[in-house]
């Protein structure tokens, strides 16, 4: 089973990482403003931690995104925002599974995050399975809700059926 050392810091950093990215889009989102905001120091070690945290290689590249673009339609362009748009949440989704997972690995008093971990927070937030790492268990097939407005055009159909 593939594990990934964990450690209560990281979870930690990270989420501090993530606080700190977040006030800096907004920042960086609205026009610039003729105030100079002066952050406090104690952000500065967070910020050069940033730094090395963007040195990772995206989840999902822009090449990779347009690929999967062609695939669909082969004759479709996203608009270069549209692109950065998909790719940042992509990135989100990829941090909050990530960190979510690492909470789960903290609640079990482990070191390490464990397939399951992902995979608990993947059903119970997105009903989304890990193929090849589900449980021998027969999942039972979700029914959709059948709504009052339904109910009645299938009534309507099956009494107009049974006129003829």
């Amino acid at each position: 089973m593939t594990t990934i050392n964990v450690l209560s810091q990281d979870v930690a950093m990270t989420s501090q990482q993530s606080q700190t990215q977040s006030q800096q889009t907004q920042f960086v989102s609205q026009p610039p403003k003729q105030q100079v905001v002066q952050q406090p120091s104690t952000q500065q070690q967070p910020q050069q931690q940033q730094s090395s945290f963007n040195d990772f290689p995206q989840f999902l590249t822009k090449t990779r995104l347009q690929d999967l673009v062609k695939e669909v339609d082969p004759t479709e362009q996203l608009d270069e925002e549209v692109e950065e748009m998909l790719l940042q949440l992509a990135d989100d989704f990829v941090e909050t599974t990530v960190n979510a997972a690492c909470l789960l690995a903290k609640h079990r008093h482990a070191n390490t995050v464990e397939v399951k971990d992902v995979q608990l927070h993947l059903e119970r937030n997105w009903n989304m399975w890990i193929p090849g790492f589900g449980t021998d268990e027969v999942r039972p097939y979700k029914r959709a809700t059948v709504t009052e407005a339904h109910k009645q055009r299938l009534a309507l159909i099956r009494k107009s059926i049974k006129k003829y």
